[in-house]
């Protein structure tokens, strides 16, 4: 097994948002926003060697959406899922699964591209993973995060006929080496990819831990849905993390790939920060 970063490039979001209750002079320390309160995120992907398969996990925001749309998200840096592929000596034809953490856009937004008037699966070999619930979650929306879950990222996916879905059932296998988390506080039913790697255990963080200044447990989004749920998921991840070594892989912190946890007189903080390709 082989694990890759997949750079897809930055975008910005609101910091308030970001960090929820916390005051911006505690969390503008880790994150500074520029003049308009915004901080700049990645959007990290993953790829995944695993025996004959190559699994891509999450896609980025894509670049089908109109120019009123991205204007609101300030899309910046080089790197591009192509060109990520590529360095790594693929091509996205070659991806034979898809695994959606969760469907709000800029997670699963390159996983569909506009030819012409059709939107089509950008990856048109693999299989799409998703789950049931959060399905039924993103396509019938409540009114809050509605914005987060478009129709032209989702229904493609499904009418190419090239979906599946996992049980939404926490620990569920994906391969020999790749087991499923779930996490319900963020939105319903994201799933984090637990991979077993040169004798580690890799969890992919996707929304529960945007950055390693999200880390303090009251550092919850404003865009979770049941922010309390969170905070409790947090609590068990974070000991689990601690107890079990886990390295964590960040798809959102702009600076900092992975890293490990310890307990401090403070709480739950980093150990290391590293990059993956030093695992």
């Amino acid at each position: 097994m082989k694990l890759h970063t997949i750079d897809t490039g930055f975008f910005k979001l609101d910091g308030g948002a970001m960090f929820g209750v916390v005051p911006k002079s505690l969390w503008n320390k880790t994150n500074p926003a520029d003049d308009k309160n915004l901080c700049t995120w990645a959007m990290r992907c993953l790829l995944i060697e695993d025996g004959k398969r190559l699994i891509l996990v999450d896609t980025g925001i894509g670049d089908k959406q109109d120019e009123k749309f991205f204007s609101h998200y300030y899309l910046h840096g080089d790197a591009t899922m192509d060109s990520s592929l590529a360095a790594k000596g693929f091509h996205r034809d070659d991806i034979t699964d898809v695994f959606l953490t969760h469907l709000h856009f800029d997670h699963v937004g390159g996983a569909v591209v506009r030819n012409n008037e059709r939107l089509l699966p950008a990856f048109k070999n693999a299989t799409y993973w998703s789950n049931p619930q959060h399905w039924d979650w993103a396509v019938n929306p409540n009114d809050r995060e509605k914005a987060s879950f478009l129709k032209e990222n989702i229904m493609p996916i499904q009418q190419s006929g090239q979906l599946r879905f996992i049980d939404a059932k926490d620990g569920v296998s994906f391969s020999d080496n790749i087991s499923i988390r779930f996490a319900y506080g963020h939105t319903d039913a994201m799933m984090l990819p637990l991979i077993n790697y040169k004798g580690k255990q890799v969890l992919y963080m996707a929304d529960l831990l945007p950055s390693v200044g999200h880390l303090p447990l009251p550092y919850v989004m404003a865009y979770d849905m049941f922010p309390l749920k969170t905070l409790t998921e947090r609590k068990i991840y974070w000991t689990e993390a601690v107890e079990k070594e886990y390295i964590l892989y960040l798809e959102h912190d702009p600076i900092n790939e992975c890293c490990t946890l310890q307990q401090t007189e403070k709480g739950i903080r980093v150990k290391e920060i590293f990059r993956l390709d030093e695992v």
